[in-house]
């Protein structure tokens, strides 16, 4: 399976469109076609956008010494302390993951592995960058986890914790 086809344009940076969107934008304006920065003025809205930057650009805080993501569970974070003593890496992997296929709503019909890949390895450097700014003297791993069946497609995984 082909993961990406067409380049497009998203505010002047090119990117490619993964194929499971280039039919749909081939057939905007009579077949003409539509870039994706056009798509997202025709199809979007405000709204959207302010979630989807909150999303795109998390917000992560530190609490006793691990770095999560805002607006975590102090309970959950002792519950699974308690359930694997010392191991810190563990706890903060499992506290700072989450399922791709969690960014829309439960059977969204344009799921697909080519764009649940791209957006995966998109928030994995989005993440690298935004750990090494916000907490310039540490070190993370940032990790995309792909399934044994990449069909899978609910059970991709973004996740990160301190090397």
């Amino acid at each position: 399976m082909e993961l990406t086809s067409a380049t497009g344009t998203l505010g002047g940076m090119k990117i490619e469109t993964p194929d499971s969107m280039a039919a749909e934008l081939a057939a905007w304006n009579n077949g003409q076609g539509i870039d994706l920065r056009s798509w997202v003025g025709c199809t979007g809205s405000f709204s959207l956008a302010v979630a989807y930057a909150a999303v795109l650009w998390p917000r992560f805080v530190e609490y006793e010494g691990y770095v999560l993501r805002e607006g975590f569970s102090v309970d959950a974070l002792h519950g699974f302390e308690a359930q694997t003593p010392g191991q810190r890496r563990v706890v903060e992997t499992v506290m700072n993951h989450f399922h791709m296929a969690d960014l829309q709503h439960f059977g969204c019909p344009d799921l697909s592995r080519d764009k649940i890949t791209f957006l995966g390895n998109t928030l994995k450097e989005i993440h690298e960058v935004k750990l090494r700014d916000d907490f310039p003297g540490r070190s993370f791993e940032v990790s995309l986890w792909t399934p044994d069946d990449p069909e899978a497609l609910v059970e991709y995984e973004l996740s990160f914790w301190q090397r």
